[in-house]
């Protein structure tokens, strides 16, 4: 999962009845066995999990806020919100940026419901915007994610006592100021026993105990999930660490089916950063969503565990002559917020897409070279996830949509 953007900071059943569905709970099984989760998650609609990730930061520059989401129409079409990111340090769960989280004030205007913050009400900032937008959405089910790209080096330390780290995660989540918020709580760990912005060796078994210990502090009435790899390459980050065993224990994985490739490797070959297969010339196999959906399910994984991930940008690169992928290039695509990576948003006007491989888009434009999904790609890849019997989709994230919400109609539309 990106932090900021990548470089910055990177289930229920959808074709089962909805009894199997995430949120039974309250059912005999999950009263007498609080790490059970095949009917742990809330209630959702009978399409499926709908997610999208809100990102702390993003009422600073991006301008992009909670009332966003709701004027755009998009909280209407969703079931939920992973809200990004709390930080994880000393071994525990820990605040992000308070002042945005809680404190920031909020006028008329800018406010989910026209009503503006006081000085002296003890909520303000984007929980109290989220207890707003709940309450005009009462079925919308908002977790709390942890970790990220840039805080995931603090879990390393968490695993040493996954029973400590889980009662200050919950204490958190269930703080009296903000109790009602939080519906779950998600891990973004990357990566257990691999590399990310840091590297960790924790052992193949300390991501199991990490979830079971978040399971049973949670119990059947919170979800637990989790942000994972989508890396399905021999030896790769799938394999690194025990998902399969650890399944049991959260409600659904978000998996991570993007930033495959992109001008992390400035000089290219230029790739689709979220092909949904393979396809002749790909830099890296097994750097595509069907092979780690695949490996996934392979290793024992649940189908309806798994969820398809969506990047609301594009990653793009600069001195590039060929339209097709597979081209030579000079380094990063200017961005508005970093180089190699643009909003969708903006894309599609920019450089609009002129071209499709392995189930996404691709526009060249100038000297310039983008990848990134349209709502016509996003409805094939919605498609594939119901042929393969998916818990749904979830998204990387609100601001980079258009003001009317056009890629999150796209996965609602394409779940139905």
């Amino acid at each position: 999962m990106r932090f900021g953007h990548r470089a910055a900071a990177g289930i229920t059943a959808l074709l089962l009845p909805l009894a199997a569905m995430v949120g039974l709970a309250g059912t005999s099984a999950q009263a007498a066995d609080p790490t059970a989760t095949e009917s742990a998650a809330q209630a959702t609609a009978a399409s499926g999990v709908k997610l999208g990730y809100f990102t702390e930061w993003g009422v600073y520059d991006r301008n992009y806020h909670v009332k966003n989401i709701d004027a755009s129409g998009s909280a209407g079409k969703i079931t939920h919100i992973n809200y990004s990111f709390g930080n994880v340090t000393g071994g525990k769960c820990a605040m992000g940026d308070a002042y945005a989280a809680t404190d920031k004030a909020y006028t008329a205007e800018q406010s989910v419901d026209g009503k503006a913050d006081t000085w002296d009400q003890p909520l303000r900032g984007n929980f109290n915007q989220l207890l707003k937008l709940k309450a005009k959405h009462p079925d919308l089910k908002i977790l709390w994610s942890f970790g990220g790209w840039t805080w995931s080096g603090g879990f390393g330390e968490a695993a040493k006592n996954p029973e400590a780290f889980a009662q200050s995660c919950y204490d958190l989540v269930e703080d009296s100021r903000w109790a009602d918020v939080f519906d779950g709580i998600d891990i973004d760990w990357e990566y257990p026993n691999a590399c990310g912005l840091s590297c960790d060796e924790s052992g193949p078994d300390a991501y199991k105990k990490l979830m079971s210990a978040l399971r049973a502090k949670f119990g059947g009435d919170y979800l637990v999930t989790s942000a994972v790899t989508a890396d399905a390459s021999e030896g790769g980050k799938i394999d690194a660490t025990d998902y399969a065993g650890a399944a049991q224990y959260v409600d659904w994985y978000n998996v991570m089916t993007y930033d495959f490739f992109g001008a992390f490797n400035a000089q290219g070959p230029t790739a689709p950063h979220s092909p949904l297969t393979s396809y002749e010339g790909i830099p890296q196999e097994g750097f595509n969503t069907a092979d780690a959906i695949a490996k996934f399910k392979a290793k024992g994984v649940a189908a309806n565990k798994l969820l398809i991930g969506i990047g609301f940008y594009g990653r793009g690169w600069t001195g590039v002559t060929q339209d097709a992928p597979g081209g030579t290039a000079t380094g990063p695509a200017p961005g508005k917020y970093e180089p190699g990576i643009e909003d969708y948003k903006l894309l599609k006007s920019s450089c609009p897409a002129n071209g499709e491989v392995a189930g996404t888009a691709y526009a060249h434009c100038g000297n310039n070279w983008w990848s990134y999904d349209t709502p016509k790609t996003i409805g094939s890849k919605m498609s594939w996830a119901k042929e393969q019997g998916l818990g749904g989709a979830f998204f990387w994230d609100f601001s980079g949509d258009t003001d009317n919400g056009e890629l999150v109609t796209a996965i609602d539309s394409g779940l139905k």
